[in-house]
């Protein structure tokens, strides 16, 4: 398994494109993986033909209607008023509005791709580093999954038994105590990460709420989280459908109100459209290193070990984290969940662990995994919606990753912090 690994981080740093290169490592190495060529050529189409998925260029196509409309600059406007007092205040923007992109996708990667490209070019324009703005919003999309609804999660409750509505209680805790993290994070790193150690003044925008015309199109911006909300909490629709409508109603918005033109609409489907597909190749080639893994039961192996070597419930939630982690670096998220919850909850079980507090162990760690390469899809949905290289990301990404294992850790050997609402049903 090493030299695989150690391959597949050459082809990574000599540039190679990053589906290329995860494809490319398996079809080098089918011998040592013991496949057949022929059992992986359907893999990419039916990992991007997934419903859940179709959330990604909705809310790209959202994301870029936004920044040409004005939406996304009379949204950041109207929350400069409110934090006006808060230094750097952009960057909490970024993260309140990634846990709020995350109750409307249930998706992470969908958040990363939201909030990318809407509050990310404002953050540019007022003087952060891309590398930082690509690291925060990567970061924070974590959060698409803590806040409910949550995809893995639904799944984890699904295969192992445990009420999906305890799940989605226990994670509200936990998703506060993490954006709280975050926000602790930026305020430390934010005179590092500006170039003129202090964020500038808004926009024009911002200066102009005043007139009746930005007012509105301020209300109109306002009004879609609570359109998508509440249409999904009401159950008149999914969070894909909920996408759908979020991308007809910036739309309308725009197009009425005369801040985007019909004559631009051919420019953004195609900039969306773009965008779109670089992240959906990597999707799609990186599954054929997830099933090379799956097909090698090399996850199972390292489960099985991890299970047979302790009888302490505190040195087995350690080594669990150790476990899934590592497996959440490798592996897609809701295929790692599949995976690894029917291994670990029995285990868990007899340790007298809570099967809901395992649950969102489990989740958060795998969930990590989508910021720890090689596989990483935020990170690099983030570099590409932003325009950030991974070395300009280096300097800060490992902050916030270590603010998300201090979390982690919190919910690990803290069981009241998801178990709270015990308290009061």
């Amino acid at each position: 398994m090493t030299p695989i690994i150690f391959g597949l981080a050459m082809l990574l740093l000599i540039g190679a494109p990053i589906g290329v290169a995860f494809a490319l490592v398996v079809l080098l190495n089918v011998e040592t993986f013991d496949l057949w060529l022929d059992s992986l050529g359907s893999v990419p189409y039916d990992s991007v033909m997934s419903f859940p998925l179709l959330a990604i260029p909705l809310f790209l196509l959202v994301g870029e209607v936004m920044n040409r409309g004005g939406l996304a600059e009379s949204l950041t406007a109207f929350c400069d008023l409110l934090l006006r007092r808060l230094p750097a205040r952009l960057g909490h923007i970024a993260i309140g509005a990634s846990a709020l992109m995350g109750a409307i996708t249930g998706s992470s990667v969908a958040t990363v791709a939201a909030i990318g490209g809407t509050v990310g070019p404002e953050m540019e324009r007022r003087g952060y580093r891309r590398g930082y703005i690509a690291s925060l919003v990567a970061a924070a999309g974590l959060l698409g999954v803590l806040i409910p609804p949550s995809i893995p999660l639904i799944l984890y409750g699904s295969i192992v038994g445990v009420s999906i509505t305890e799940l989605f209680l226990a994670t509200l805790l936990p998703g506060l105590v993490m954006a709280c993290v975050f926000f602790a994070t930026h305020a430390m790193l934010a005179k590092r990460a500006l170039v003129n150690g202090r964020e500038s003044a808004a926009s024009d925008t911002g200066r102009t709420l005043s007139r009746g015309r930005n007012n509105l199109r301020t209300a109109s911006a306002l009004f879609l989280p609570f359109l998508v909300l509440g249409g999904i909490y009401s159950g008149l629709f999914t969070p894909t459908e909920a996408a759908a409508v979020a991308a007809l109603y910036t739309l309308a918005v725009t197009l009425l109100q005369r801040t985007l033109r019909t004559n631009e609409l051919p420019g953004v489907f195609s900039t969306t459209a773009r965008t779109a597909a670089a992240i959906l190749t990597i999707i799609a080639f990186t599954a054929i290193f997830n099933r090379a893994l799956v097909l090698a039961q090399i996850p199972q192996d390292i489960a099985s070990f991890a299970i047979s070597v302790t009888d302490s419930p505190l040195v087995f939630l350690a080594m669990v984290n150790l476990v899934l982690l590592l497996v959440g670096m490798f592996m897609e998220t809701n295929a790692a969940v599949l995976l690894m919850g029917p291994l670990l909850a029995p285990a868990a079980d007899q340790f007298g662990i809570d099967p809901v507090h395992f649950g969102i162990i489990l989740v958060t760690n795998i969930e990590i995994g989508l910021l720890t390469p090689p596989l990483a899809a935020n990170l690099y949905v983030a570099a590409r919606t932003t325009g950030a290289s991974l070395l300009e990301m280096a300097p800060y990404f490992g902050w916030f990753l270590l603010a998300t294992l201090l979390t982690l850790a919190a919910i690990t050997y803290i069981p009241a912090l998801p178990l709270w609402y015990r308290v009061f049903f």
